[in-house]
């Protein structure tokens, strides 16, 4: 290109467009904003919120400044969530709007909200619904007229009542926190958990929606099929119907209570187990059950207790206290009318009672005959009688004694007041016989030997030793347990005077006061004291006919 004959240098019109866009950029901003800009840096688009529909929109900065009014069928979306409403002022500059009238918020397809009236704040991503909210997800249904919800974060938070409902579950509370996150809600004051099986009252309930876990704190009720709970910490598996309680917790109905450091139920295994100090009491039979551990099963009705296990019984005037190693009970025929008790304890048993104490190795109860058989050198004690033998039967009706049987090497002992001298029974098998719990007659049977000291009816010193043999022995009493008659059955027999008895003849061979064994209180029940060395009874074994032998063919 030429000019007056002169070569110019040629300019691409690409030049020519972009040196015309800057001179128009000049006329808006100073140089120096145009030199310190550098490349331009657009906000993301996630961040905005967008309005993606409306049926009308208007406009009024006099009357709502930065506030545009969309009406009909508005649809806002932010961050992945669509959020819908019938009207609504959106600020676009604050990235946020106030919605009204049916407002839905949807994130997915695990979760949405619904109210009458939200407010979006953009920036935060909080949502403040108010009046009749409901927030779903996943299964979870929350409902409440205030709530707010943190997207950013998943956790949301209602203040003026609320409840969730989790498959079968029911939770109500004055205020209430949820994560969609880690799907744990929390909730405080007035808390009320309802489900098939139990009802939870309590002040603080933290509650896992994902393994549907509920744990209380603090003081807290929970009723189930009649029993009352009392905890201040415990677990509830609302999927198995197992409650863990611990911090001292009771178990309580109109017949029964259990209390215990830590308690285990399972309402579908039936297990129940105690740890720590557990106390069982059945106030209808009036006896308690002490343990560091128990176990029960309520389908099958067995039943352990070990660790310091004693039995209490406050049935009658006085208090029993029973103490073994371990105590079991097996149940048979559950549910039936036909259902009867086993109790075994063993090992090392002690008894108290103020008027009564026992020892033995072990002892089993039979409710279906109203027995209890104490075994391997039993020993009973009552005032200044003590009784021994193989085995000792106890036969009761209604709690009360009603006969006893010593089987095997049979003792009766009785101390006189000057505590030197002994009454004595020895034979193979003794028989007590009792009416209304008071003695009515005793019968030793089988090489029966006695000593016996009568003492004088007016200032009751001794007067004689009568030692006497027999087959059996039969004595009665009146209702004051005084001795009206003795019957014996081919009695041969001697009177010593005080002052001639033979060396040794005051004891009979198998004579033995174990008043050291014998428990002195009901704290006494738990030092075992064991017989002296050879004084323990060596079983003897009982006599068998021979067989008849027939001699001749069989047919």
């Amino acid at each position: 290109m030429t000019t007056n004959g002169r070569k110019t240098p040629r300019t691409s019109g690409h030049r020519i467009i972009g040196q015309m866009i800057l001179c128009l950029l000049g006329l808006c901003l100073p140089p120096l904003v145009l030199a310190e800009m550098g490349p331009v840096k657009k906000t993301k688009s996630e961040n905005r919120v967008f309005l993606d529909h409306a049926d009308a929109l208007s406009y009024d900065e006099m009357v709502r400044p930065g506030v545009q009014v969309v009406k009909g069928n508005v649809r806002f979306r932010h961050n992945g969530a669509k959020l819908s409403c019938d009207s609504a002022y959106f600020r676009q500059e604050e990235n946020s709007f106030e919605a009204f009238g049916r407002v839905r918020l949807v994130q997915g397809d695990t979760l949405s909200l619904h109210s009458e009236y939200a407010f979006y704040d953009g920036r935060d991503e909080m949502v403040y619904a108010r009046r009749n909210v409901v927030l779903r997800h996943r299964k979870s249904v929350l409902r409440t007229d205030s709530l707010n919800y943190d997207r950013k974060f998943g956790f949301g938070y209602f203040f003026e009542g609320g409840e969730i409902v989790d498959g079968g579950n029911r939770i109500t509370s004055d205020w209430g926190e949820y994560s969609t996150m880690t799907r744990d809600a929390t909730f405080y004051y007035g808390v009320k958990l309802k489900s098939p099986k139990y009802t939870v009252n309590t002040d603080t309930l933290h509650y896992d929606t994902r393994k549907r876990m509920a744990h209380v704190t603090g003081k807290s009720t929970i009723l189930s099929d009649g029993n009352t709970i009392h905890t201040s910490d415990a677990y509830y598996d609302t999927q198995q119907n197992a409650i863990r309680l611990f911090a001292r917790s009771t178990v309580e109905n109109k017949e029964q209570t259990i209390t215990a450091d830590s308690l285990l139920n399972n309402r579908v295994t039936g297990i129940n187990e105690g740890f720590g100090n557990v106390i069982y009491v059945d106030k209808k039979n009036k006896n308690e059950l002490h343990a560091d551990y128990c176990y029960y099963n309520e389908h099958t009705g067995t039943a352990l207790a070990t660790k310091r296990a004693t039995a209490v019984d406050y049935s009658q005037k006085d208090t029993l206290y029973v103490h073994a190693d371990t105590i079991r009970m097996k149940t048979f025929n559950m549910k039936t009318d036909s259902m009867y008790r086993e109790i075994y304890a063993y090992y090392k048993v002690r008894a108290f009672r103020n008027d009564v104490q026992a020892v033995c190795d072990s002892l089993v109860i039979v409710s279906k005959d109203s027995l209890m058989t104490m075994y391997r050198d039993p020993i009973v004690w009552q005032n200044n009688y003590q009784l021994l033998g193989e085995q000792i039967k106890v036969f009761t009706c209604d709690s009360t004694i009603r006969f006893a049987h010593v089987v095997g090497q049979a003792l009766s002992i009785e101390q006189m007041k000057d505590r030197e001298h002994y009454n004595q029974i020895a034979s193979k098998e003794m028989r007590a016989f009792f009416e209304q719990g008071k003695l009515q007659m005793t019968e030793a049977v089988g090489n029966v030997q006695t000593i016996q000291y009568p003492l004088d009816d007016k200032d009751s010193t001794i007067i004689a030793m009568n030692y006497l043999e027999g087959d059996t022995l039969r004595m009665f009493f009146d209702k004051h347990r005084k001795l009206e008659k003795i019957w014996v059955f081919k009695p041969e027999g001697t009177a010593f005077p005080m002052t001639q008895i033979p060396s040794g003849k005051d004891r009979l061979l198998n004579f033995a006061w174990f008043d050291y064994i014998r428990p002195k209180d009901k704290d006494d029940i738990f030092e075992w004291r064991g017989k002296a060395g050879g004084t323990e009874l060596k079983p003897q074994k009982r006599r068998e006919l021979p067989l008849q032998q027939v001699e001749g063919s069989m047919l």
